[in-house]
This record gives C-alpha cells, structure tokens and sequence, in this order.
C-alpha cells in the first residue's frame, strides 16, 4: 500500500550557529551567539486569532495560505534601505529562468543587513516542487513549494542572507529554477517573484562575526583555489535527497531481506562526508526534510509545513583546519558524498559554497593540517520477519580534526570535533498498512580555537558547541473505506553555547516541533477525498539573546490558533 501511494504524492521533491568562532582579534569576544539554527519563515504573521473562526466539517476548495512559526527576519531600524527584483518567473516545466542581478547604487556597497523574500503564488493541482536559486553561481537559497488548493493560495518566504555580501557588490548572473510540470491534471503554474532588500549601513559585531571576505564556488563541480591569506574557511552544503525516488525519503529505505518499497543494500542510515584532496574533512547528519506531499498525506501540510520545508539549510563544515594547506596556490579537489546511498542510485544534490575569512596583513597565511582522526563508521540495521515486520537501525560516527594557521596576529590552532548517531525502528505489516516510523538523529560539534591573541600573545581559548537533535515519529494506516489516515509529530532542536576563557559568553536553545493527524479517502478523485485534519507548529527560541515563542494550530484548513508566547 504504502509505496503505490507515496510515490504519486512525493514526485515534486542547516544553518550552524555562525559564529562558530568566526572573530578575528579585532571583533569582540563576548558577542551573543546566533541562533542555532536562523530559518526563514512565512513572513508577515497574522493577526493573533482572537476568536477561532468556525470550521468546516471537512477540507473545501480553499484553505488559509501556508505559514510557518518561525520568526521573521529582524529588520534593522531607522536605516536606508533598497530593494531589487532578483527573479521573476512563472514555472510550468524545468526551464530556469536566468537574468542579471545589479546591486542597488544608492545604498552604496556595505549593507548592515541583506533580506531575500521570495513571494509566491499557485492554484489549481500540484505537486511539491524543490527550487534553487543562484546568484553569481552562489547558491543563496534552496526552497521547496506548498501544494496549491483549487481556489488558490499565497505564500512568502524570508531569508538573512547578508552573509553574502560579498557575491552582491557587483553585477552577476542570475538563475532560478523550481522545476515543474504543467498538464491536463496537474495544473498549477508557480508564479514567483525574489527581491533583495539592502539595508545601508555597517553589521553590527555579531553579524560581522558571520559575513566572510570571499564567497567561492566550486570549479567544474569539484575544484577549489582558495586566496593564499585564508585564515578561516567555512564549506556550505546545500544537500537534499529527493526527486521522487526512495531517496527522497531515505529514513523508510530498508536492506534487501526486508520485503519492503524501497531499498538501500544497508539500510536508511545517511551520512553526508565532505573530503579534500581525498582526505575526509567533515561529516553531517543530514536534516530528514518532508515536503509537503510527504508521509502519503498532502492534508497534512496545506497550511503548516513540516519544519525547513520552505527553507531548505545548508549542511555547514569547518574546514579552518585545512586552511594551511588549500593556501598553496594550486587548486584542490572538494568532493561530496552521502554514506548509504546504492551504488548507481540518483536523488542527492550536493552542490557547496566555500566561505573565507582572509588576513588582511598577509598576503601569504602558511599552516598545516596536523590531525585527522576519524573513528569506525557503525551502520547496523537488524530486520526482524513476523506478522509486524521491524528494522532496527543503529548508526554512528566520529570524526576529529586539527590545524594551525600563522597568521599576522599569531599562530591559530583549530579542532574540530564532531561525533554523530542515529537509531530508528521501523514497522509495518504486509502491504505497508500499517507503515510506522520512529526515528532520532543526533550531529554534536564543537569548534576550539586557541591562540591568535592580539599582538601574537596568545589569549584565551574559545569554544563553540552545537549540539543538533532531530526526531521523526510517524505511523500511515489505511482502514476501512480506503480511509487513509497519518499520524506524526516531527522535531528540530539545537543548543549552542559558547565560552571564552572557560567563561560561558553566549547560548541558544531552538526548539520547533509539528504535530499532525490527518485522514482523507484515497484512490477517489479530490473532491470525493472527504479530508479532515489537524496540524500544528510551535517554534521557540530562548538564551542570551533573549525569547521568542509561537504557536499555530490549523483544522481542515482553517487557522484556529496563533499565539505568541515569551
């Protein structure tokens, strides 16, 4: 059952604390933390409900328009600002749209804030869909779509994405794609529109702290040539499964004893590596997206997504440790991988940005790298036959790196440590109904920073910790009448602290969970689905930098609640 059923719904389809010890010398120690995790989000909230609106006995032809808790982007106050259309386009196939970008002259080339916000706009039927855009061969963000109702429905998108700066001082080629198909069924043509707003002015220290000097891309897919004065270098890793296959849902692929859809020759666990010249430099739990015609149930999702749905967050890896030996001069291959995937199988996009921090004083930063020390990869996934068929799956993997750059302001040594698991049971019974999944992931890193004091003197020893949590518990039946009903609540947490000298300077703890129950009658045409459903989201956020906290709740397309807290 399951699998008839989840591919014809599933054909359409993180951001670290970036602080991550990013100062130099020169920018303060004792900044806050930036969140662990800085989604974008629906924007422009609604009014809180005062009094829920009457709710219908089940979903119509229309729906309250999709929206997340997540906050909006914070806006700086009583500053300049300009805006300029990056891309306008209306999507009905897999042609890109491509253009120029031309920075806005009036706001002058230093900007203390940079927001995109996509707006988008679809009726009819459709599918999800995954898009990107690329700015300057950058890619700035990574989305996918809701699924419109018959009536059609409205959507906006934000994003900091002042981080960069430095691809938006000049003129670039644009390119946006959200690949689509347009037919006699399927009917909705994605009309979307991307601006830039600049806000004029210097960033305050924090986000200095996280706008790099060079935003690189890779050569030919997989070559990198860094500036010889790199000091601090950050990879990005837009990396998602997906493209209607059983990648697309990874965490549900079972070995091939197990007489389920979908196999992997070891199981669901992934694993996203990246490798220099080879040599493995970092691994990433990757985040288990859902789009929104996941776990077989489109109900679920129609005004709720499920977390980073519409802003899909980059894997990021430091890579500060290789900096003494990418600064040769010679180019170096950067590759990326997924543990896990069959070899042959397709559904992985992977494509990096590369941040660099340069030392302003030099024009040569030698170095070394002087540990790589990568523990056993552990990936057991045990099915147990019976009446219930059940795969446990136990993985996990440790990696530690450490290197040393000599900089104008001293030597600076860095370690990174990063340790990640992942267990999961899977149930389900003859023909996938019921289908039961129950699933966490684990990715702790920790950034240690030591040296690089003013004046070459040393100073004391900066860390930074980020410990990221993601859960997946979820069960799909199909009963009586072709009742089709899912049942799932699904987690994104993360906790950031940072010391200097031993002391705590900065902490965050992000909490965003949705809950979900919906039910519609399957293999009918939509307007016999007779769908009912309850979603809700609550995203909280509190530490140094203070709290935010807010709640929806939405029942057969109708918004019931939405409430801040703090």
């Amino acid at each position: 059952m399951r699998s008839r059923i989840i591919m014809s719904m599933l054909t359409g389809a993180t951001l670290l604390a970036s602080t991550l010890l990013g100062a130099t010398p020169a920018q303060s120690a004792n900044a806050p933390a930036q969140s662990a995790a800085t989604p974008a989000s629906v924007v422009e909230p609604s009014a809180l409900v005062a009094e829920p609106p009457a709710v219908p006995a089940e979903f119509g032809t229309d729906w309250h328009d999709p929206l997340t808790a997540a906050p909006p982007v914070a806006r700086p106050e009583n500053t300049r600002s300009c805006e300029v259309t990056v891309a306008e386009a209306q999507f009905r196939d897999f042609t890109p749209y491509r253009g120029t970008y031309t920075p806005p002259a009036e706001c002058g080339k230093k900007w203390s804030k940079v927001v995109l916000r996509l707006d988008g706009k679809v009726k009819g039927r459709q599918f999800d869909r995954l898009g990107h855009l690329h700015i300057g061969g950058v890619e700035v963000f990574r989305t996918s779509t809701p699924q419109p109702s018959p009536d059609g429905i409205e959507w906006s998108v934000e994003k900091d994405v002042t981080r960069y700066s430095e691809t938006l001082r000049t003129a670039q080629p644009v390119e946006m794609l959200i690949g689509n198909v347009v037919d006699d069924t399927y009917t909705g043509v994605l009309d979307v529109k991307v601006t830039l707003t600049f806000y004029a002015g210097r960033p305050d220290a924090k986000t200095a702290r996280t706008v790099p000097d060079r935003v690189l891309t890779l050569q030919d897919g997989t070559t990198l040539t860094t500036p010889r004065n790199s000091e601090r270098v950050i990879a990005e890793v837009y990396a998602t499964g997906s493209g209607g296959g059983c990648e697309e849902y990874w965490y549900l692929t079972v070995p091939e004893a197990a007489p389920y859809s979908c196999k992997a020759d070891e199981g669901p666990y992934r694993e996203v590596q990246i490798s220099v010249d080879g040599q493995l430099a970092g691994i990433a739990a990757p985040f288990p997206n859902v789009w929104t015609g996941g776990w077989s149930n489109p109900f679920l999702w129609y005004v709720v997504p499920g977390p980073r749905a519409f802003d899909i967050q980059p894997l990021r890896y430091d890579l500060t440790p290789f900096a003494g030996l990418l600064n040769d001069g010679r180019p170096h291959r950067i590759e990326v991988s997924v543990v896990g995937v069959p070899e042959g199988q397709t559904g992985w996009s992977a494509p990096v940005n590369v941040l660099v921090w340069q030392d302003a004083k030099s024009t040569h930063v030698t170095g070394a790298l002087t540990k790589v020390e990568a523990g056993d990869l552990a990936n057991s996934s045990t099915y147990t036959p019976g009446t219930e068929h059940r795969l446990d799956t136990e993985g996990s993997h440790a990696l530690t790196v450490a290197g040393y750059v000599d900089t104008s302001h001293g030597r600076v040594t860095t370690t990174v440590r990063r340790s990640l698991t992942n267990t999961s049971t899977h149930t389900w019974s003859d023909g996938e109904n019921p289908d039961a999944l129950d699933a966490r992931w684990s990715d702790d890193e920790t950034v240690t920073v030591k040296g690089g004091g003013s004046g070459g003197g040393g100073g004391p020893v900066r860390t930074a910790r980020v410990q990221r949590s993601y859960t997946m518990d979820g069960t799909t039946t199909l009963g009586a009448g072709d009742r089709l009903r899912t049942v799932l609540t699904l987690g994104d947490r993360a906790t950031v602290t940072e010391t200097h000298g031993g002391r705590r300077t900065a902490w965050s703890r992000l909490d965003d969970t949705y809950t979900g129950d919906a039910t519609y009658t399957a293999n009918v045409p939509r307007d016999q689905r007779h769908a009912v459903g309850t979603t809700s989201e609550r995203y909280r956020t509190h530490g140094s930098d203070g709290c935010y906290d807010r709640s929806l709740v939405s029942v057969q397309g109708v918004l019931t609640e939405d409430r801040m807290g703090c």
